[in-house]
């Protein structure tokens, strides 16, 4: 299991939940022992496979942030490539799945795991791929980006419904899986709904279809999660099943 991370998402790059000083840090302190390696930021041409011009260049105006969201598409593009050697989870900021072609909200930008799918499908790296996404908002900005590309299928959990991952999963053929893994799902966060437990078993069912289906290529990438008390903990816990 490798974690692609950099000190760079750190830096407070805005006033949102997000962006909160001590939130990466809070999951950083829980993940010693794990691989850690540093991405780069994203190319232009990457994340015109998902946005427009016009989007890129709004995002830009914002010299900070453009820098750091930039770094985040490069951050999932890389936890995209290790899932063919082994899992990995994208540990980056700002997150992306509110993130559509011309237009974002809710903290999001670029659209990380988009893009990062994408460009595996015009490499011909793939040729199918599902994206589950288990934030408690709906992933609106992913679903937006692959609404015409039946290559692509998007899951997102609803409620406490665990096993409609399982069930999801089963159903479907693919050569690799992604994870928008958002932790405000939780009963201390704002979902009130999970244990941390659960995000273990969420994680183990994600690893067992990887490895039943597409020889194991999975990666995740960070989405939301806000209570920096138990955020760590329960991202460790994914990833012990996901591992």
């Amino acid at each position: 299991m490798k974690i692609v991370f950099s000190p760079k998402f750190y830096r407070v790059y805005s006033y949102e939940p997000a962006a909160e000083p001590g939130r990466m840090e809070a999951i950083v302190r829980e993940l010693k022992g794990y691989d850690f390696i540093e991405p780069k930021p994203a190319k232009e041409s990457e994340v015109l496979l998902v946005h427009s011009k016009g989007h890129f260049e709004y995002v830009k105006q914002d010299r900070d942030l453009f820098e750091i969201a930039m770094l985040a598409v490069g951050g999932a593009i890389l936890s995209a490539e290790i899932a063919f050697k082994e899992p990995s989870f994208a540990l980056i900021r700002p997150p992306g799945h509110h993130a559509s072609p011309d237009s974002a909200w809710g903290f999001c930008y670029f659209n990380n795991i988009a893009i990062a799918v994408k460009k595996l499908l015009v490499e011909k790296r793939i040729s199918k791929a599902v994206i589950v996404d288990f934030d408690l908002h709906y992933g609106d900005g992913t679903a937006n980006s692959f609404s015409n590309e039946p290559r692509v299928k998007y899951y997102h959990m609803s409620g406490r419904n665990i096993e409609g991952i399982a069930e999801f999963l089963e159903k479907c053929e693919y050569d690799l899986v992604a994870v928008s893994a958002g932790f405000d799902r939780h009963k201390e966060d704002w979902g009130g709904l999970l244990e941390t437990e659960d995000y273990t078993e969420i994680g183990r069912i994600l690893k067992e279809f990887a490895e039943k289906k597409c020889s194991g290529r999975r990666f995740a990438v960070l989405e939301g999660g806000y209570n920096h008390e138990v955020l760590g903990k329960n991202v460790r816990a994914f990833l012990e099943g996901f591992d």
